[in-house]
C-alpha cells in the first residue's frame, strides 16, 4: 500500500493535499498555473493515479485544475508518435492511466474550474462532475493533429451522451458549454467558480462519512461497465491512433 507522505510531493504537475477525513485533492498544474499537457505528464499521471489508488487512507478523491482551465493546451515535448518504440510507450501509458483511475476504488469528484479541451475522459471516469459556468468540453487536439481520437474519448463520450451525439462531438470538435453539458448528463451541477471547491468539499465530506467498505465497494459496483468498455476499446483505439499518426509522419516527410 502506498503511504501519502511517500508520494504527495512526487509529481511536479499535481499538487496533492489531504484532509484529516481522508479527502484527497489533486490539482493538476504546470508551474502553479493551468496544466499544459505533454508526454511527460502523460507518463507521470500513470504513476500518480496508481499511487492514489494504492493508498487505502484515501476516502474520497477530488480532481481539479489550476488557474482558468483544467487543460486547454498540449505540447509535443516527451511524445514520440512516429516510431514503433515511441508509440508503444504512448500505447502502454494510454491504456494504463485510465485503468489506474478506475482502480481508485473510492468515490471521485471532478471539480472543473474551466475549459477542458483534452483528456476530458479523466473527468468522466469520476462519479460526480461539477463545473464552473465557463467550463467548455472539447476534443480539440486529435483531429487538429490529424490522428484518431482513440485514447478513450471514442469510448467514453458516446457512452455518456449517446452514440450519435458522441460521434458528432468528436468528429466536429464540438464545443460543449456547461449548460448543455448539464442538460446532456455530462455535468451534475454548475457552481460559481469562487464556490466550486467548497461545493466539492461539501459533497466529499458527505461521501467520506459513508462506511469505508461500503464506499469502496460502491465505487467498484458503479464502474464495472466503464472498466469493461475501457478494457475492450482503448487498446484497439490506441492502435488505430498509432496508424493514423504514422500516416501523418509519412505525409509530413513527403
Amino acid at each position: 500500500m502506498a503511504q501519502f507522505d511517500a508520494y504527495k510531493d512526487a509529481f511536479p504537475n499535481a499538487r496533492l493535499t489531504r484532509s484529516t477525513a481522508g479527502v484527497l485533492e489533486i490539482a493538476l498544474h504546470s508551474n502553479g498555473d493551468t496544466l499544459v499537457f505533454d508526454g511527460y505528464t502523460h507518463e507521470q499521471f500513470v504513476d500518480l493515479f496508481d499511487a492514489v489508488g494504492r493508498d487505502s487512507a484515501n476516502r474520497v478523491v477530488i480532481l481539479t485544475g489550476t488557474g482558468d482551465a483544467v487543460m486547454e493546451e498540449i505540447a509535443p515535448g516527451g511524445f514520440d508518435f512516429f516510431t514503433p518504440t515511441g508509440y508503444d510507450k504512448i500505447y502502454r501509458e494510454g491504456k494504463k492511466v485510465l485503468m489506474n483511475i478506475l482502480d481508485i476504488e473510492v468515490p471521485m469528484i471532478a471539480a472543473l474550474n474551466g475549459p477542458i479541451r483534452l483528456h476530458s475522459e479523466y473527468a468522466l471516469l469520476c462519479d460526480i462532475v461539477i463545473a464552473s459556468p465557463d467550463t467548455v468540453f472539447q476534443d480539440r487536439p486529435h483531429l487538429q493533429l490529424g490522428i484518431v481520437p482513440g485514447d478513450g474519448m471514442h469510448v467514453i463520450w458516446p457512452e455518456v451522451i449517446g452514440s450519435i451525439r458522441g460521434r458528432y462531438f468528436l468528429l466536429t470538435r464540438q464545443e460543449l458549454d456547461a449548460e448543455t453539458a448539464k442538460e446532456w448528463g455530462v455535468v451534475n451541477e454548475i457552481v460559481a467558480k469562487p464556490e466550486l471547491m467548497n461545493r466539492a468539499r461539501t459533497i466529499a465530506a458527505t461521501l467520506a462519512a459513508i462506511p469505508p467498505l461500503t464506499s469502496h465497494l460502491t465505487r467498484v459496483a458503479l464502474t464495472q461497465r466503464l472498466r469493461r468498455l475501457i478494457e475492450e476499446g482503448v487498446g484497439y483505439g490506441l492502435a488505430l491512433e498509432g496508424i493514423s499518426a504514422a500516416e501523418v509522419a509519412r505525409s509530413s516527410k513527403a
